[in-house]
């Protein structure tokens, strides 16, 4: 069932991400907003706008992987470790920040990766559902060679 949906979980999925780009247009609103703290200077302006950037990038990869099956597996991989990364950053600092939206960010990062992991681990099983879906073939494909 994955299989025929992941198409749409990679579109909102993305649209989600992109989101993120608010921190690149207005980083300290951002900061405040998910974090309940901001940062001060110029080098906290450019490194937390870079960082809504390249979240910003993420989200474009999972709605072009929603369209370009072949790209899938290492779109998914690449969305599921960054997804992963943010949430043990924010986890090992306790409840510090789990007041505001990173909450939230991060139970839905964590349902993104689960859902994602599933999709990767679990090849289609139907020769005629691999037909149709040609990341399948890839995945299986990374498996038997190791990657």
């Amino acid at each position: 069932m994955l299989g025929a949906t992941i198409k749409w979980v990679m579109l909102v999925s993305g649209a989600l991400t992109c989101t993120m780009v608010y921190a690149a247009i207005a980083p300290q609103a951002m900061l405040q907003s998910t974090f309940g703290e901001t940062l001060d200077g110029a080098l906290a302006d450019l490194v937390v706008r870079n960082w809504g950037a390249l979240i910003f990038l993420v989200g474009a990869m999972l709605i072009y992987g929603a369209f370009n099956a072949s790209v899938r597996p290492l779109v998914l991989i690449v969305a599921a470790a960054s997804k992963i990364v943010f949430i043990a950053l924010v986890l090992a600092n306790g409840s510090r920040f789990l007041s505001g939206q990173a909450a939230m960010s991060i139970t839905v990062d964590s349902v993104m990766v689960v859902v994602f992991a599933s999709y990767l681990a679990f090849p289609a099983k139907s020769s005629q559902e691999s037909s149709l879906d040609p990341s399948r073939r890839s995945v299986t494909r990374f498996r038997k060679e190791g990657l």
